[in-house]
């Protein structure tokens, strides 16, 4: 396996792992409590990689951290959720399968990553094969969970690629980044939480494993390895690894709570995999934009981690 490859598997078990929050939201927490299970996954992640690294950021990396922060998770979160109660789970999901659209915009705005065709058609391609899976037939549109919807993928695309464009700081690991961003991204979301939501709910042990998983597996772990790849890879590689997410909320889906996988739905799945595919089979020389980004080549030489979609529908039950 050649280095990339490796790299773009270990990319890929992010949105594979955010594929199953919809499998643990509805089998595992307390129901009707989206903006609460998002602080859960951002606040208590990003303190155990503060503890863990005991790095905290300096200079300019104070307010770059609290805008990726906002960006990737604190802003994202909350406007995926308004999605989510605004629009049946299959229009969200599909509204959010654009991000690719918007990564491919922003990167050739900020990166210089020159948009081809290919890259457009595959970003489109991976689109209508989300929208195979989810979509169902008589689906209503609402115009401010689309606009919310359409906010959360910009939101998301953007920290993909400022990300990217950043880097991260001379000395600092990508795990302490990632810890920066999710600390931050989980206190824009604390009052909101507690100002919709009202005061946390009673848990229960099973609640309580649930949120661990999501905390650490689905969110230390999983944004450590997106990072990652950002850093390794180009804007548009990483994004278009997206819809492995509601392609493994589906599979989950099927096997763990019986839900049907018709024709069309198999169909969606395998052109969203294509495109995915296709996605990594572009060529891709990414440019270190800001101080501390690292070529691929270099980062590997040193050995050196919303698609939120099926969130979203998992999130509407």
């Amino acid at each position: 396996m050649s280095r990339k490859a490796a790299v773009v598997a270990l990319t890929a078990l992010a949105p594979i792992s955010w594929g199953s929050t919809y499998f643990v939201t509805t089998e595992f927490l307390p129901p009707d409590r989206p903006l609460f299970t998002g602080l859960m996954r951002a606040l208590p992640a990003g303190l155990l990689l503060l503890a863990l690294t005991r790095k905290l950021p300096s200079g300019a990396w104070w307010w770059k951290s609290a805008v990726l922060g906002a960006l990737n998770i604190g802003a994202f979160f909350p406007l995926l959720f308004l999605a989510a109660y605004r629009l049946p789970g299959g229009v969200a999901a599909v509204v959010g399968s654009v991000g690719p659209l918007f990564v491919v915009g922003l990167a050739a705005l900020f990166l210089a990553e020159k948009p081809t065709t290919r890259t457009l058609l595959t970003a489109v391609a991976a689109a209508f094969g989300v929208s195979l899976v989810v979509l169902k037939a008589g689906a209503a549109f609402d115009l401010v969970g689309v606009l919310a919807g359409l906010l959360s993928s910009l939101s998301m695309s953007a920290g993909v690629v400022f990300t990217k464009r950043w880097g991260r700081p001379e000395g600092v690991g990508a795990l302490a980044l990632t810890g920066w961003q999710l600390t931050a991204g989980g206190l824009v979301i604390l009052p909101i939480a507690f100002l919709v939501e009202g005061a946390p709910p009673a848990l229960t042990g099973t609640h309580l494993a649930g949120y661990a998983y999501l905390a650490l597996g689905n969110t230390a772990i999983s944004y450590f390895l997106w990072f990652r790849g950002i850093e390794r890879l180009s804007a548009s590689s990483v994004t278009l690894l997206g819809p492995l997410s509601p392609i493994t909320a589906a599979v989950i889906g099927w096997v763990a709570l019986g839900q049907a996988l018709g024709p069309v739905q198999v169909l969606g799945m395998v052109i969203a995999f294509g495109a995915t595919l296709a996605g990594q089979l572009a060529p891709a020389k990414p440019r270190a934009a800001g101080a501390g980004a690292v070529p691929f080549s270099s980062t590997e030489k040193n050995g050196q981690e919303v698609s939120m979609d099926l969130e979203v529908s998992g999130m509407r039950r």
